[in-house]
């Protein structure tokens, strides 16, 4: 196919089978609406005379093929179509050995249309393309045409990492309301998934170079050039005067600035739950084990002072996503004298007045005050860096 299109010399080229699967008397058809304007003109041929495994197989490699791939193939679409010569010089810059025909036509873009037509079953033969020879097939397009599947192993690391750290929590959580059942098996599980995440994503880092290397060894041109000023006789287009763009009314504007700031709101809410989480795990592990010792009260004090300072970093980083100030580090644990108090209220009302167990009354005062306690965070950290920027001006 690569050389017949070399050779060409024709304004339009039709690519077919010489096996008669293609039928000729399609030509007509394609040739019309090639007269409509399009550059490529796409028979797409139906599953009928496909066999059941066949083509549910293909109809389930195109959905995956859907989600990995930088270009849209569309099932049914193969090489019996009409390129423009434009289309066909463009297929011809790629300069690339291993050419997967699908992705390319595809890649090359240009104004397309596609319509089915039947399937025709060979006069006489068999088809060489077997079941092997098509799965071939089948991994080269998801292999030669783009480098997702690099990325993959970045995704997997990340959630197996994410995984192994939601488990950590978990064990800590158990270890602080239960005690420790088999030392040293948690710890050694988490770090085994956890290190295995680590593993995963930095192969899927260093696949990442290995996809740019890839993208840059295939020489693909920046663009493709349909027509230019030399050579615009066919498919001119009058460019009328454009319209001024529209102006936003000052209620869309106010609208869109609500929606996003109750976007932002609610991003920044989940993110403080998430750390609220951590934060959890710490102030009961530093509460479990006071309590023994010490009376509860206290030791809830002690786990929340111990909690705070870490809550107040990783807040300011990545929940409200500023440096940290002294004004707002200082205002932090001002604004949790609230949240401890009202913590400490609950956490008494369910010893003395539910009748619930210390440490599970800690986890439920702790929830209940999530809300509140994410409202005071995000006063003290914004309102510091807002007077520390003032003071600089």
């Amino acid at each position: 196919m690569l050389a017949g299109l070399r050779m060409s010399r024709g304004n339009d080229v039709i690519l077919m089978d010489a096996d008669l699967q293609h039928p000729p008397s399609l030509v007509p058809r394609i040739l019309e609406l090639r007269q409509r304007g399009y550059d490529q003109v796409v028979a797409r041929r139906d599953r009928s005379g496909d066999g059941l495994v066949r083509s549910l197989v293909s109809t389930a490699y195109y959905r995956v093929v859907g989600h990995w791939m930088d270009v849209d193939i569309t099932d049914g679409e193969g090489d019996f179509r009409l390129l423009s010569r434009p289309a066909v010089d463009a297929v011809l810059a790629l300069p690339e050995a291993n050419r997967f025909s699908k992705g390319i036509f595809s890649w090359i873009g240009f104004d397309t249309v596609s319509f089915t037509y039947h399937n025709v079953s060979r006069a006489a033969g068999t088809s060489k393309w077997g079941g092997r020879r098509l799965l071939n097939y089948g991994i080269d397009g998801m292999i030669s045409f783009n480098s997702r599947p690099l990325r993959l192993a970045v995704y997997i690391g990340l959630t197996l990492f994410s995984a192994a750290l939601v488990y950590a929590l978990w064990i800590i959580v158990g270890v602080a309301l239960h005690g420790v059942r088999v030392p040293g098996f948690a710890t050694l599980l988490t770090a085994v998934v956890a290190l295995g995440g680590v593993q995963l994503a930095t192969l899927g880092i260093i696949g990442e170079y290995v996809g740019r290397i890839y993208r840059e060894t295939k020489h693909r041109p920046l663009y493709v050039v349909r027509e230019t000023e030399l050579r615009a006789p066919h498919g001119h287009h009058t460019v009328t005067d454009p319209q001024p763009p529209e102006i936003p009314s000052a209620t869309a504007m106010a609208s869109s600035t609500i929606g996003s700031t109750k976007a932002r709101t609610v991003r920044q809410f989940f993110v403080f739950a998430s750390i609220g989480i951590v934060n959890t795990a710490v102030y009961l592990a530093v509460y479990a084990s006071l309590n023994r010792w010490i009376p509860y009260l206290i030791a809830h004090v002690i786990g929340f002072a111990v909690s705070i300072v870490g809550s107040f970093f990783l807040n300011t980083y990545i929940t409200c996503r500023t440096k940290p100030t002294w004004h707002g580090f200082f205002r932090y644990p001002l604004s949790s004298l609230v949240n401890l108090a009202l913590t400490g209220v609950l956490l008494f009302a369910g010893v003395h007045t539910l009748d619930m167990g210390k440490n599970v009354a800690a986890v439920a005062a702790g929830l209940l005050a999530t809300p509140l306690s994410f409202l005071l965070a995000r006063w003290a950290i914004n309102s510091g860096t807002d007077l520390a920027e003032q003071r600089a001006r």
